[in-house]
Formats: C-alpha cells, sequence, structure tokens
C-alpha cells in the first residue's frame, strides 16, 4: 500500500510547518505540525513506511527581511533581476527559501523516495480550493477545511478549526496521490533545487468537488 504524504514547509521555525498523510482509501492517517527542520528530518528518518511514499513539499516563500518596504512588498512580483538599476543585494528577489532543499533531495537521489514540490497557492487554485478572503485568514482556513471535509470527502476531519498548515499539508498530500494514480495530469511547472514542481492539469476526475 502506497502512503502519500503532503508537507506544508514554513519559511522559518517560527512558524509551524504542517503534516499529513493519506492512504490509497483517502483515509486520513496522520496529521502533525513541526517547528524545527531537524523534528522534519528527524521525523522522516523514522517513518517506518517511508519506502512506500509518495511525498509533496510546498515552497515556502522567503520571507527574508529586507531593508525598505517596497522591496518586500514587490519581492513576489520580480521574477528575475532584469533592471541594472535594481541589483539583487541580500539575494531580495529570490522568491523561495532553500530551507530543507538539500534533505529532500537527498531523499530522492540517496534513498529513492518519490519526492516533490509544489507551490501551494498555485495548486490551490488548480484543485479549486481558493478562496476569495485573504490568504491564511480565519475565514480562508475555514473555507479550506469544509471544502476538504464536505467537497473532497475527508469526513474525519473534525469540526472545529484546524491549523491552516495541516490543512495545506493536506493539499500537499492529495497532489502526491494524484501524481502517482493519474501521471498523465501533473504537469512539471518548474524545477527548484533539483526537484520537479509539479501541479494538476485538470480538476481529478475522481474529485468530489462540486463544480
Amino acid at each position: 500500500m502506497n502512503y502519500y504524504v503532503g508537507l506544508s514547509l514554513s519559511a522559518g521555525s517560527t512558524i509551524d510547518t504542517g503534516l499529513a498523510i493519506i492512504d490509497e482509501a483517502d483515509n486520513i492517517i496522520m496529521i502533525d505540525k513541526f517547528y524545527k527542520m531537524n523534528d522534519v528530518i528527524h521525523f522522516f528518518e523514522n517513518f517506518s513506511s517511508l519506502k512506500q511514499s509518495k511525498i509533496c513539499v510546498s515552497l515556502p516563500w522567503d520571507k527574508t527581511m529586507l531593508n525598505g518596504k517596497w522591496r518586500v512588498l514587490s519581492k513576489p512580483y520580480q521574477m528575475v533581476a532584469t533592471n541594472p538599476l535594481m541589483p539583487n543585494q541580500d539575494n531580495w528577489t529570490q522568491r523561495y527559501s532553500t530551507r530543507g532543499a538539500e534533505f529532500f533531495k537527498s531523499l530522492q537521489e540517496e534513498q529513492n523516495i518519490d519526492v516533490n514540490r509544489f507551490e501551494l497557492y498555485l495548486t490551490r487554485q488548480s484543485l479549486h480550493l481558493n478562496s476569495c478572503f485573504k490568504e491564511r485568514s480565519p475565514a480562508d482556513c475555514k473555507f479550506l477545511q469544509q471544502a476538504l471535509k464536505y467537497e473532497w470527502g475527508y469526513e474525519d476531519l473534525p469540526v472545529n478549526m484546524m491549523p491552516m498548515s495541516q490543512l495545506e499539508a493536506i493539499v500537499g498530500a492529495i497532489l502526491a496521490k494524484e501524481n502517482t494514480k493519474n501521471p498523465s495530469n501533473i504537469k512539471v511547472v518548474s524545477h527548484f533545487r533539483g526537484l520537479n514542481v509539479i501541479d494538476v492539469v485538470k480538476m481529478p476526475e475522481n474529485s468530489n468537488l462540486l463544480v
């Protein structure tokens, strides 16, 4: 039996990292959260079903604090440093954090584990799980939890509000399962630190989402 692991990786240890594991029947096997990268590494090194797991890890935004509010706000929109008048000092044009990148690459290359990365908000949009609310706000969190529970069939989710990182991790687990079960519906968006960044081509046919 395969297990599908989603990891909503945060950019630093001050924000929680979510973990979700589902099985072939979409049963939620485990939900947890970590803060330190060492705890994430410790989990995977001691996970008994690692060889039977397919893993999707989100790309965290690089939260490096820079001088000047305009630089912080423009960072997600500055794809490449093409303007000579805007020098790339302190890697302020780096959109994604490299946290844990070497470890996840080693899982694939040294242990032959299927590991991919995904852009969380792009995948949420592709799976029709994006909302009109502010990202990671309580309303956005509640929307995602209700959509996963009632439209995607994860009825084991509790009624009370869960941490957003754990809900985002379930999105990664869904993508990991779709990549295994229906690879023709998966596209490689880009590459990051030696791993593919993937997304779905269209809404999975076996989803319960009401369109």
